[in-house]
């Protein structure tokens, strides 16, 4: 049953970085602030239906507050994704993120942050993780410290939401988890757009793109929000980040060679890069959870 929660994984990743392009395309052209404000918008006239239909009613009694937050963090995740897709390419872009979500990990892991096991840090898990950095730098072929920084943050909200979120939907359920982060996101999107976006061409002149497919993020990430709410606590965190990143990034690469033409043989290099230094730690983890329980180690 494992394999097809990592199936899912695979398949959400994917769907990551094309949804990363479309809010990038819609972002282009409303504005950064406006675009994010949109997205949440669309998302939640995408979800809501789903709700009614299946007659899901949220229960808040007894469920801790801060485990809405999964839906506020989509707005500076969505803002980090398009001010740093506006200046490198996808790939580069997730695996940056990808790296700031396995450090961050780290720590989730060793204090047992967001409501998660604790599990002790090994130092052996360095040698992944350096693999990991490695990979990152040669994807980066054109340093921006701005979309650097975008992304690195985007790693590390990213991993925040989607585990607030995942545990949400197991007090809750899934749809209505779901329906929770679009509105609370809105909810916070908006007030920022009308602070921070009043410059942004959405203000100027508003007028439908030509371009339909633009509007197509929200709604694909209501099916993002959905498979992640469903395989987060069904997979390991570190497995979670490797499926994840491989559907992410290697469908980035095709996303930059076919619509950017940005593909070069060393985004390539460093995506295998990456991939071999999270695999490694995945086989570390599946190695030591196997002398676990067959009591043959301590930690």
């Amino acid at each position: 049953m494992e394999s097809l929660y990592e199936t899912l994984a695979l398949l959400t990743g994917a769907l990551i970085a094309v949804m990363v392009a479309l809010n990038g395309g819609l972002s282009a052209q409303y504005g950064v602030y406006s675009s994010t404000a949109m997205i949440h918008l669309i998302g939640l006239f995408a979800i809501t239906p789903l709700c009614l239909i299946r007659r899901e009613r949220l229960v808040c009694r007894g469920i801790p507050l801060y485990l809405f937050l999964g839906g506020a963090l989509g707005v500076p995740l969505t803002v980090c994704n398009n001010v740093a897709f506006a200046r490198i390419g996808v790939s580069s872009m997730l695996a940056l993120g990808l790296f700031a979500q396995g450090v961050a990990g780290i720590f989730v892991d060793q204090y047992g942050l967001l409501g998660m096991p604790k599990r002790k840090f090994r130092a052996k898990s360095l040698a992944g993780l350096a693999l990991t950095l490695a990979g990152v730098a040669a994807m980066t072929e054109t340093f921006d410290l701005i979309a650097v920084l975008a992304s690195l943050a985007a790693g590390v909200i990213l991993l925040a939401a989607r585990t607030l979120n995942a545990r949400l939907a197991e007090r809750t359920s899934l749809h209505a988890s779901t329906f929770c982060n679009y509105a609370v996101g809105l909810a916070v999107a908006l007030p920022v757009c009308l602070l921070l976006g009043r410059g942004e061409p959405m203000f100027a002149a508003f007028a439908l793109s030509p371009k339909a497919w633009i509007y197509l993020g929200g709604p694909l990430g209501m099916c993002v929000v959905l498979l992640l709410n469903r395989t987060v606590t069904r997979v390991s965190a570190l497995n979670m980040s490797l499926f994840l990143f491989i559907g992410q990034v290697f469908a980035g690469l095709v996303i930059d060679a076919v619509f950017l033409a940005a593909f070069t043989p060393r985004l390539l290099a460093g995506g295998l890069l990456v991939s071999a230094g999270s695999i490694i730690n995945m086989l570390l983890e599946k190695k030591d959870a196997g002398r676990v329980g067959s009591g043959g180690g301590n930690c």
